[in-house]
């Protein structure tokens, strides 16, 4: 029996043991399964900048955790030796902290965040690859974070059903959320929706901490035109949201491109500066 994944706008439909686009929800016995639920593949104690967040609880560090799986296929994805993982291939160990698990159940994940905090650790970050597409990871951790007094904070591209987004941003401290582009055309190519993202912003900010990054893509995002209408947008919502501006360097399936140049950082931020009050330069 084919059953529909109503998580994000893709809709997959899965036959018994498909797995959706995303490479971590599938039918299993007729009921949509998330299969990364706990297997992790990076987990480290970041600086709450790296996330990034610049003005949530600036000079603290957070448990970084990530599965893999996404639900969009961005060619430029900064992250695609985590977020495309497979089930049974994990990070090697060194470098990263308490990575030597590779399936973390929620409470024991919580215990890790509690054990760091005299490493200044505030909380726990749902990051790396997708986080959202293992929706019942996040929302079981969260959960149990949220009663010990650990902050919760997600990195999302946004481009998820609207009911889902909402309710799991009222479990959010803060969110950094991705709008790659202020075209259509642009998320129609990875497979994603531009309104469904800023509908998730509009709403996200209602509960939580809000700041919002674009990686600028020579000669695909980069215009002043494009800058001048993103940038107009966030302000129209709260001129005071933090908004960062990062350079894009070649990568995965963007190997042919160039740098952005830092010139162009540098006028993108004049322009985003006329109607944004915080502003912050990425990659720079």
């Amino acid at each position: 029996m084919k059953t529909k994944c109503t998580l994000c706008p893709r809709e997959c439909v899965l036959a018994e043991g498909q797995t959706g686009s995303c490479g971590a929800r599938s039918n299993l016995e007729g009921q949509i399964t998330s299969t990364n639920y706990g297997r992790i593949s990076a987990i480290m104690l970041d600086p709450i900048e790296k996330k990034p967040l610049r003005e949530y609880h600036p000079g603290s560090y957070v448990l970084s955790v990530g599965s893999y799986g996404c639900n969009l296929t961005c060619p430029f994805c900064q992250n695609h030796h985590i977020s495309r993982e497979g089930g049974e291939e994990w990070v090697e160990s060194t470098g990263k902290y308490y990575s030597n698990y590779e399936t973390i159940l929620p409470q024991a994940l919580v215990d890790l965040a509690l054990a760091a905090k005299g490493r200044g650790n505030v909380g726990i970050a749902y990051t790396y690859n997708e986080p959202l597409v293992g929706y019942e990871y996040v929302w079981d951790v969260s959960g149990l974070a949220g009663k010990v007094g650990l902050k919760n904070i997600l990195v999302t591209n946004g481009c998820f059903q609207q009911e889902y987004f909402r309710d799991m941003a009222q479990r959010m401290d803060a969110m950094n959320i991705d709008i790659k582009s202020f075209q259509s055309a642009f998320y129609g190519k990875i497979g994603g929706d531009l309104q469904v993202v800023l509908n998730n912003v509009t709403e996200a900010v209602n509960h939580c901490h809000v700041e919002i990054t674009t990686l600028i893509i020579p000669g695909e995002n980069d215009s002043e035109e494009e800058m001048e209408a993103l940038s107009r947008w966030i302000s129209q919502i709260d001129p005071k949201i933090p908004y960062h501006i990062s350079r894009f360097f070649p990568h995965y399936l963007m190997t042919d491109k160039e740098s952005t140049p830092r010139e162009t950082i540098d006028r993108l931020v004049d322009i985003a500066s006329k109607h944004l009050h915080r502003v912050y330069k990425g990659n720079y």
